[in-house]
């Protein structure tokens, strides 16, 4: 059980940009740092949906395995420690506690503390199952993460994949200097691969929809997935998917995350202009 909570429990992390050579021509620094914040705060949401979810199957293997005494479960190592409220399967809600106490570090040398918070309603594949999400001083390499994140299943599309909406209410990034990042999700997120399966490795999805908030500067902004996200598991970032960046008295960026490949890179555009760009695991203020 030990052993299963660290392969379950992924961590992503931030990311910031270093330009590479294929400039077409320069794009303001503004822009570029525009596209980080976005990208940064989508990457650090994004990774709270991939623990929740891992921490919501953890607790569903418990059920299914019978090991249902009825009263507070206990999954714990060095760090983090998983605890479940009750393991009945008659007992609904329940909660599940990811709590990394001071700090410890994990993928990527990434370092968490605190605790996330998940109220489930039901198991994960039944229909309206909700999980909601909230933080306890939870900090992620020194930046604290708040906000409520909502996780509803809606169901099969027409396709017949199974489709979520996501919902981020007050969503808030402090760096250790006092500077925030905030944003507020509407998504939704299509499960195209895996969903049946035992191995979560295999898991893919296409995400789209729009978010709103305010850049570190105070700027507000509007995004748009323009083509959606392609989320696979086994990658560090998103492998494919364009994200439109509008903001007041500026002309737009588009984040283009690529075509595929389970890489670092990503272009960003403006105009006629493009840059393209290396993603890393940390924003761009807190690298060394």
């Amino acid at each position: 059980m030990k052993t299963k909570l660290f392969t379950l429990l992924i961590a992503s992390a931030f990311i910031s940009f270093t330009a590479c050579q294929k400039d077409s021509s320069p794009i303001d620094n503004d822009s570029v740092n525009l596209a980080d914040d976005d990208a940064v705060t989508n990457v650090v949401f994004d990774d709270i949906f991939s623990t929740v979810d891992n921490a919501t199957l953890m607790m569903e293997d418990v059920l299914g395995k019978g090991d249902a005494k009825g009263g507070e479960y206990v999954m714990a190592d060095s760090c983090p420690t998983v605890t479940v409220s009750s393991t009945s399967p008659e007992v609904w809600p329940k909660t599940i506690t990811i709590d990394y106490g001071t700090g410890c570090t994990g993928y990527y040398g990434s370092t968490r503390a605190g605790k996330i918070i998940i109220t489930v309603t039901a198991r994960r594949n039944v229909l309206n199952a909700t999980r909601t999400v909230t933080f306890d001083n939870y900090y992620f390499n020194g930046i604290k993460v708040e906000g409520t994140k909502e996780v509803k299943n809606l169901g099969p599309n027409e396709a017949q994949h199974v489709v979520f909406s996501v919902k981020l209410t007050n969503g808030k990034l402090t760096l250790p200097d006092g500077k925030t990042i905030e944003r507020n999700v509407d998504h939704q997120r299509e499960w195209i691969a895996g969903w049946l399966t035992r191995n979560i490795w295999d898991d893919e999805c296409l995400i789209t929809g729009t978010a709103t908030g305010k850049t570190i500067n105070g700027v507000a902004y509007t995004n748009t997935i323009l083509t959606a996200l392609h989320w696979k598991r086994v990658c560090e970032f998103f492998v494919s998917g364009v994200i439109k960046i509008e903001r007041e008295g500026a002309e737009p960026v588009e984040l283009d995350y690529g075509t595929g490949e389970c890489d670092a890179v990503a272009t960003i555009k403006k105009g006629d202009a493009t840059k393209e760009i290396t993603l890393r695991h940390k924003h761009r203020l807190m690298q060394p």
